[in-house]
């Protein structure tokens, strides 16, 4: 598996296809009731210092699989959240978004400085275990905050110091 920068008008264009659907977006928020993004908006985000995205790869083909991000990277506070997409689903539950998670964050820690990285997850997304996975703390519940078929859930909120960071292979 390798993580690759979304460089390409075509890598662009199939992120935002997987972003479109909404097995994916529902459990997103990028702002301004912004949840699918589209290849102007990921194309934007590419160009700005405050996200990093990256496509990750499937280990037997090396074709791109899912996204993951540090976004609202602040060098001054040393933070970032972490986000990431399972876009082709046949390749889910066989540890890709948790191997390209881990690396996304190691040099998120490394090469950037970050002291602490945070993520959210919505309550009842299966995605919790990868987020357990790669050793983030839960530090607390924002309470019916997220709408998903005009029904309000919880977001579960996680931190990771660098120092608590071991990648995962």
């Amino acid at each position: 598996m390798s993580l690759r920068p979304l460089d390409r008008p075509e890598l662009i264009e199939l992120v935002a296809g997987w972003m479109a659907r909404k097995e994916n977006y529902q459990w997103l928020d990028f702002g301004d009731g912004a949840q699918a993004l589209t290849p102007m908006w990921l194309k934007i985000l590419t160009q700005r210092k405050q996200t990093i995205l990256r496509v990750y790869t499937s280990d037997e083909f090396d074709l791109p699989i899912g996204v993951v991000a540090l976004d609202d990277v602040d060098p001054i506070f040393h933070t970032a959240r972490l986000w990431a997409v399972a876009g082709d689903k046949s390749f889910a539950a066989r540890g890709y978004a948790t191997r390209a998670a881990s690396k996304m964050l190691t040099p998120g820690f490394r090469e950037l400085g970050l002291h602490a990285i945070n993520t959210w997850v919505v309550d009842g997304n299966p995605s919790i275990r990868t987020v357990e996975r790669l050793n983030f703390r839960y530090i607390g519940r924002q309470r019916q905050c997220h709408y998903i078929d005009g029904q309000p859930h919880d977001r579960l909120w996680f931190d990771l110091l660098a120092s608590e960071h071991a990648e995962i292979d």
